[in-house]
């Protein structure tokens, strides 16, 4: 598919991609559920299928060859979707054993605000967290994380205030949470 290509030959990738779609949708997801757990499997086998949209013209035309092929695409987005869990997991035990490297890290209120970001870590959407990491801790300038994830450095800071928005509503609900504990301890 090209840019020279005609309608009716988008018509009839639309089509191919369409019944492929409706034959082999629940097969991949039982696939894909065997694999990851039941939350993440749909969005697993919606990137699959956005994939194999993207790369249409490569779709096979006999019906065993699509679901071999769009097995192979799922199995794919699954590998990425663990690499992206793992990375995830690993950020947050960074952050949550940081070990102090000055006398103001043993300070008891730097400490209290450190494990409320540890706590309020988690409850960010993973693009949050890169960000926030891309800069606090990985130490990048706005345009150079821009370019690590591909986006214009316009793009970055509008995530990256969003970002800090959400970790500071976060960070407001773990301080509030915690006012009521002291409270009920009492």
């Amino acid at each position: 598919m090209g840019t020279t290509q005609t309608a009716s030959e988008g018509s009839h990738a639309a089509d191919r991609f369409r019944s492929a779609h409706q034959a082999t949708y629940a097969d991949l997801l039982r696939f894909v559920t065997r694999r990851t757990s039941a939350s993440d499997a749909e969005d697993v086998v919606a990137e699959a299928f956005l994939v194999a949209w993207r790369r249409v013209e490569d779709l096979p035309m006999a019906l065993g060859d699509q679901r071999a092929w769009l097995f192979g695409i799922a199995r794919n987005c699954l590998l990425n979707d663990g690499r992206s869990h793992r990375r995830h997991d690993a950020l947050a035990v960074r952050i949550a054993e940081h070990p102090p490297v000055s006398d103001q890290e043993l300070d008891e209120d730097f400490l209290a605000r450190r494990l409320d970001i540890a706590t309020a870590w988690p409850r960010l959407t993973a693009v949050d967290q890169e960000v926030i990491a891309l800069t606090a801790w990985d130490g990048l300038t706005g345009p150079e994380a821009a370019a690590v994830l591909g986006i214009s450095p316009v793009a970055f800071r509008l995530r990256l205030s969003r970002a800090r928005k959400a970790l500071r509503l976060h960070l407001d609900l773990v301080s509030t949470t915690a006012t009521a504990r002291e409270r009920t301890a009492r």
